[in-house]
């Protein structure tokens, strides 16, 4: 089940690692993809407005716990490269029972407020029914999202990318049948997507717990044996609610983003959902290998072994680099086409092909920030991702899209996100140099 990173060939084992990650990512973006897709040419354009409107919300209420769980994962990196196995078994209990009581407050107090955080943003009132029922209905299922995410983050943290992957796949394709028959047989409309989705993640999770309950080496997995350790707890937050805030800023922005898109009308609403789920899609290979990265960081710095950090820096850089290069060039010549996939209306397309051919014009810059915020998480040297975040976002991106939208109309909306991206890379690299982030390691050698 796990796998050590402190041994072997550099590269290879990135991208062993970090090949089973993204697939399960692009599983993982299918979930959103096959809700849009579905909903877009069964449903309409103002039904794909208003999934596209949800998923800003969906991030932003489960950002900064999923930000506690990339805190365990650079935890148990560490504990396992320094063979410490009841420190190990301690996070994922603590994890599991801080994921599994938060998503039930977050369900309840997002339920609540739907429509009052809809009403926030500017969503057109004509999207604004679709919306709510919708999201309601999604955040009936967080337990069992947060649950396999705690699971996963866990495996993850051990240098095992492999199983959480099988769960994914048997989820996703669990998600595309139900999205078909609720929709289109059942016709439940835009809450039949909704439930599908909660439906598949709860699989995800029953037969994450299965195995873990039968093929757990180093781990366990049991309900009545969990313990709650507040001292793990405590630096699993020192660790994690750095990268959770920079989640929730990063959420935060693109519901700030998403109320000025909302002001151009239904149509750039519309063109920026479905060109957004291209674009997660698109930016998975950079954002996995950085993934990676970070847990061969964690290992490696917990057996103090620097120079095979220093070897992954550069071999992540150029993998990631030729994949952006590739999705850059493939959404060039391709880019109506996967627009076409969400929908007819040719307005939606022109709008939604501009949105993408910017954005990925700047992938390699993407990716380069992200391999290098990558050395300082995996270090725990979380603190300073998050002001990076904070002004790449906030200072940059945020001001400069509403600055350019009154003079470009939506395509100044589109060109902050370089802004915010290059300015990014420029910080992070200039405090990878300083070598800082080294002296962050969690692991008390005694």
């Amino acid at each position: 089940m796990a796998n050590n990173l402190t041994k072997g060939t550099v590269w290879k084992q990135i991208f062993r690692f970090a090949l089973p990650m993204l697939i399960g990512n692009v599983f993982q973006q299918l979930y959103n993809l096959t809700d849009s897709v579905i909903v877009g040419n069964y449903l309409g354009k103002r039904a794909l407005a208003a999934v596209g409107a949800s998923f800003p919300i969906i991030f932003l209420l489960i950002s900064l716990i999923i930000g506690v769980a990339m805190g365990a994962t650079i935890m148990v990196s560490q504990f396992y490269g320094a063979k410490q196995r009841r420190n190990i078994l301690l996070t994922n209990s603590t994890l599991m029972i801080f994921l599994l009581v938060s998503a039930i407050i977050i369900s309840i107090i997002g339920i609540y407020f739907t429509e009052q955080i809809f009403l926030l943003i500017n969503l057109p009132a004509d999207l604004l029914p679709q919306a709510v029922s919708y999201l309601q209905v999604y955040l009936l299922g967080l337990v069992f999202f947060f649950g396999y995410n705690g699971v996963s983050a866990i495996l993850r943290g051990l240098g095992d990318s492999k199983t959480p992957l099988y769960f994914l796949i048997i989820s996703t394709v669990l998600n595309i049948i139900l999205d078909l028959f609720f929709v289109i047989v059942l016709k439940w409309g835009i809450e039949g997507t909704a439930i599908a989705t909660i439906i598949s993640q709860a699989t995800a999770f029953l037969f994450a717990i299965i195995y873990l309950r039968k093929r757990g080496e180093i781990l366990e997995f049991s309900f009545g044996r969990f313990k709650f350790d507040t001292k793990i707890f405590k630096q699993m937050l020192k660790i994690g609610i750095p990268s959770g805030l920079q989640a929730t800023l990063v959420s935060l922005g693109m519901m700030a983003i998403l109320s000025v898109v909302n002001g151009f009308g239904t149509d750039v609403v519309a063109a920026y959902s479905a060109a957004f789920r291209i674009d997660a899609l698109a930016t998975l290979p950079a954002m996995n290998f950085a993934a990676a990265l970070s847990t061969f960081v964690g290992q490696n710095l917990g057996a103090s072994m620097m120079e095979r950090i220093k070897k992954a820096y550069k071999a992540t850089l150029i993998m990631s680099s030729i994949f952006s290069v590739m999705v850059t060039i493939i959404i060039y010549f391709f880019g109506n086409n996967l627009m076409g996939i969400f929908t007819s209306d040719a307005n939606v397309i022109r709008i939604g092909v501009e949105y993408l051919v910017i954005v990925s014009s700047f992938y390699i810059v993407f990716s380069a920030m992200f391999s290098t915020n990558a050395i300082m998480r995996g270090a725990g040297d979380t603190m300073v991702t998050l002001l990076i975040s904070l002004i790449a976002l906030w200072i940059v991106r945020v001001p400069t899209a509403y600055f350019l939208s009154q003079y470009m109309g939506e395509t100044g909306i589109w060109w902050s996100w370089p802004a915010g991206i290059v300015i990014g890379l420029i910080l992070s690299y200039s405090y990878y140099k300083t070598g800082r982030w080294k002296k962050k390691v969690i692991i008390d050698k005694k």
